[in-house]
């Protein structure tokens, strides 16, 4: 396990650490985006694919929910480097769909998110600290958990070439299916005349599923990946180069990643000096559509949801597409016709140089100076050309809409430490260290967005209306550490520590705000009165930790806001109120358990048991009216989550022809608002007549709630999983490998609508099935309908559980004798397989998928559903030869 500076044993760690090395993270199967690959890994974790989009969107939680409206996703560090995972919204996407004035503002634009930049096949190993007992070495910035990656290094010796090659396709997990519709549903859902269109349809052979008409391509994927690596006594590389192309199960939509990689490795100065260099290049782009939720009938899924089978959507011979009669856009034509593209340019560069200043017989100290960057550029670019029905005046469109979006971020990470290490002679190790750190970040976005299109042009000065809007963010960190470790023969372990950081974004920016840490492992199997066979290893370990979170955007000062006075441009400030006296949000974090080995560690066990703290919520509060603000950013709740972890591992079969392997993963997280200093609110949603969340002291962070019968607000559900199992296999005969993952997560609730969409749209796969109403009179469409006219929001809120067969691969490794013979030396090792991602998914959710986010990853509005694009299973074959 690796740390700021130093390094642990994992058996002498006193956390619950995970660990995902390289041949488990895409050894087996490839996965589109690293995020993506973590999924089902490890304890503690909910990873949730906002939308099956090409080019990602998924949103990772550790240990529950730690903040309402700061940021609830871990933080990333590759090779020392601070790493942004911004999730940016394309330009001009909300300004056609108007997604945003339909009751919640937040972002439902359907944005990637940036660790997707990653080349997972680069990583050598991934440690997740999961709570502020094992990363509040990390400060201010570490309450969402840490996750740590480790990319690949070259070895001394003989310079070795790699290379992989991936062929395979995509296609949708499921279909939601369409109604199955006869001459008189068709003429009393869509009105006089329908009928008789759909029998002629029928007649002629015409009917049409637009559902597999839009979602039923099967995207061709090709991913390429090269390495090369050696070195010598002194100097040793790693190098690296990918590519992969991924086509959509819509046309038109897809995903193209480059990346380029170099490590070095250099000892001099008679190997005092260490000079360890990274550097990281990422091209990337892709195209995903248009979904989710709109208020002007323009996207994809929205349309669809009205769209029956007996519509003629087809363009004529002269390309031109028909005006949908049935909504307010021709989904073939917005297909073929729009833009929604991101382009990113993206450059990492790490330098760590380390020193050791001496070393004698007891003691040794060293030096470490480390800089990271981060830098990247992301342009967002939609068109809507005039020529879409949704863009006609005719039709209340704004003749075309052409949007460019540029951000540049910059996040620069730097730190020096300390480390004394000193061993008695009763085998006792101290080791000390401290050091300073510094970050900056700063983001610039640009968006312009250009309607009433002058002719065919797509410029944006080729417009008769430009508008233009600009986010720009800097934040300087700067803090210091000192830790102290004790560890006696390897049998107790003990760890004391603090943090202290001050920030641009605290309302003194010279206040530090400490954050503590202590941890004990006792090793009782190497103590000499420890006999026991069948339990080899014992490790009992408690940590306690703090960690903090940074206030969100807005939150300590008074924003300003462009407005028209009297016609004149002027400026004003919004209705909520800022606060610089707010503190930033403070996690404290209680871990127990035990680390196990079993008949001489063919078994392996990992339990925790953790009580997760966060006070100092910044929240909302009513202000008095005579201020001219009508809420005010405060500090004014807590919360706390509680969960245990198992992990089990076991080598069940380990002879000269055949192994197996096994990994079991159980986890479970409760939440609750202990204290609330502000009046009950809701948030991600839209509203209790369909279902939203509700923060309410002595509550479930994520509780859902709605409307009943009477009229009276009420809990219908929880974002919260039940609980959430894995099971790994990895089997070994001879020359071939088979490995499967399967994930289970029961419970947990999604807000469907979906389908309400398509109960309006009286197109729903079960509108005509009598299974909801509980007097037996209603169907289903008619059910929903009503509950939706009484304010009723149940009906919407649905068990989104799941069993996934995530992974699975087979592969064989050609015998060496027959690789010898064919190419003489040339080629060291051939292996070639088939993998597949999502082939089996078993879910009762009346929809694509249960793993879904229209609002995106953050906060607490994940699994809300409105006609996202869908999730894909994969099929791939694989060749590796080793030069």
């Amino acid at each position: 396990m690796t740390g700021l500076a130093t390094s642990v044993k994992r058996s002498n760690a006193a956390n619950a650490v995970s660990s995902i090395s390289s041949q488990e993270l895409v050894g087996r199967t490839s996965q589109p985006t690293l995020d993506g690959a973590l999924a089902g890994k490890f304890a503690g974790a909910l990873v949730t694919r906002n939308s099956g989009a090409p080019g990602g969107g998924v949103s990772v939680k550790l240990r529950g929910i730690t903040s309402v409206f700061g940021n609830s996703q871990p933080l990333y560090i590759v090779d020392g480097v601070y790493i942004d995972n911004s999730s940016i919204s394309g330009a001009g996407l909300n300004f056609v769909s108007r997604a945003a004035a339909g009751g919640n503002t937040s972002t439902q634009d359907n944005p990637s998110n940036r660790i997707a930049d990653l080349e997972a096949n680069d990583i050598e190993r991934v440690e997740v600290l999961k709570g502020a007992s094992a990363g509040a070495i990390y400060g201010a910035r570490a309450a969402a958990g840490v996750i740590i990656i480790t990319t690949k290094r070259g070895k001394r010796g003989d310079t070795k070439v790699s290379v992989q090659q991936e062929l395979g396709f995509n296609s949708i997990i499921n279909f939601r299916g369409q109604r199955n519709f006869t001459r008189e549903i068709a003429e009393n859902s869509f009105g006089a005349g329908q009928g008789d269109l759909f029998a002629q349809a029928q007649q002629n052979g015409n009917l049409v599923d637009y559902e597999k008409e839009v979602f039923g391509e099967e995207g061709f994927i090709s991913n390429t990946y090269a390495s090369i690596s050696g070195g010598s006594d002194k100097t040793t590389f790693y190098g690296s180069f990918s590519n992969r192309e991924e086509d959509g199960i819509v046309d038109n939509t897809g995903y193209n990643k480059k990346s380029a990689r170099i490590n070095l490795v250099h000892d001099f100065f008679e190997d005092k000096l260490k000079l360890t260099v990274g550097a990281n290049y990422i091209d990337s782009s892709s195209d995903r559509g248009f979904f989710n939720n709109d208020n002007s009938g323009s996207t994809i899924g929205v349309t669809l949801t009205s769209l029956p089978p007996w519509a003629q959507l087809f363009p004529n011979e002269n390309g031109i597409y028909p005006d949908n009669p049935y909504g307010g856009s021709n989904p073939l034509q917005t297909i073929q016709l729009i833009t929604n593209s991101e382009e990113v340019n993206r450059f990492v560069l790490g330098t760590t140089l380390d020193y050791d200043i001496y070393q004698n017989e007891n003691s040794s100290l060293k030096a470490q100076l480390r800089l990271g960057l981060d830098y990247y550029q992301l342009q967002t670019r939609a068109l809507f050309p005039k020529e879409l029905q949704f863009m006609d005046p005719a039709n209340g469109g704004v003749n075309g809409v052409s949007a460019l979006g540029n951000t540049k971020t910059r996040n620069n990470n730097y730190s020096a430490f300390l480390v004394h290490t000193y061993f008695t002679e009763d085998n006792i190790t101290f080791t000390s260290q401290g050091g300073v750190t510094r970050e900056s970040f700063s983001q610039n976005t640009v968006n312009n967005v250009a309607s009433d299109l002058i002719g065919s042009e797509s410029n944006l000065d080729q417009a008769g209306n430009i508008n233009v809007s600009q986010f720009r963010r800097e934040q300087d960190d700067s803090g210091f550490f000192v830790q102290e470790e004790v560890n006696y023969q390897d049998k107790l372990i003990g760890t004391i520590g603090v943090r202290a950081d001050k920030s641009s974004n605290f309302g003194d920016a010279n206040t530090l705000f400490y954050y503590p840490k202590a941890s004990m492992a006792v090793n009782l199997h190497n103590f000499e009165f420890w006999k026991s066979d069948f339990l080899s290893e014992f490790k009992p370990r408690v940590a306690y930790g703090e960690a903090g979170n940074f206030a969100p955007f807005g939150a300590l000062f008074t924003t300003l806001v462009g407005n028209s006075i009297g016609g004149l441009p002027g400026i004003g400030v919004p209705a909520t109120l800022g606060d610089a006296t707010i503190d930033p949000e403070r996690q404290k974090e209680l871990e127990f358990g035990f680390d196990a080995g079993l008949l001489n560690n063919r078994i392996r066990l990992q339990a925790s048991y953790y009580i997760k703290e966060v006070d100092d919520l910044i929240l909302q509060a009513q202000n008095e009216p005579s201020s001219g603000f009508t809420q005010r950013f405060s500090n004014a709740g807590s919360l706390r989550n509680k969960g245990i972890e198992l992990t089990l591992d076991a080598d069940v079969v380990k002879n000269k022809d055949f192994t197996w392997s096994t990994n079991v993963i159980f986890f479970r997280n409760r939440s609750e608002v202990t204290s609330l200093d502000v009046e009950p609110f809701d948030l991600g949603g839209f509203g209790t007549g369909l279902g939203t969340f509700r923060i309410q002291e002595g509550r479930s962070v994520t509780q859902i709630v709605g409307n009943n019968t009477e009229g009276n607000v009420v809990k219908l559900g929880d974002a919260e999983p039940d609980f959430q199992m894995t099971f790994t296999n990895n089997f070994n005969y001879k020359n071939f490998d088979l490995s499967f993952l399967w994930h289970w997560k029961k419970g947990g609730d999604n807000i469907n609508l979906t389908t309400l969409l398509t109960d309006l749209g009286q197109t729903s796969n079960d509108y005509d099935d009598i299974t909801l109403d509980p007097s037996g009179q209603l169907t289903n469409g008619d059910f929903r309908i009503n509950s939706l006219s009484s304010g009723i929001a149940a009906p919407f809120v649905e068990d989104a559980s799941y069993l996934r067969l995530r992974e699975i691969a087979l592969s064989y490794s050609v015998p060496n004798e027959v690789v010898q013979s064919l190419f003489k030396g040339y080629v060291t090792n051939i292996k070639m397989g088939l993998t597949g991602l999502n082939l089996i998914n078993i879910f009762d959710y009346n929809s694509y998928d249960p793993e879904v986010s229209n609002f995106g990853g953050n906060g607490l509005s994940t699994g809300v559903e409105v006609t996202p694009f869908p999730t894909s299973k994969q099929y791939l074959f694989r060749v590796t030869m080793d030069f």
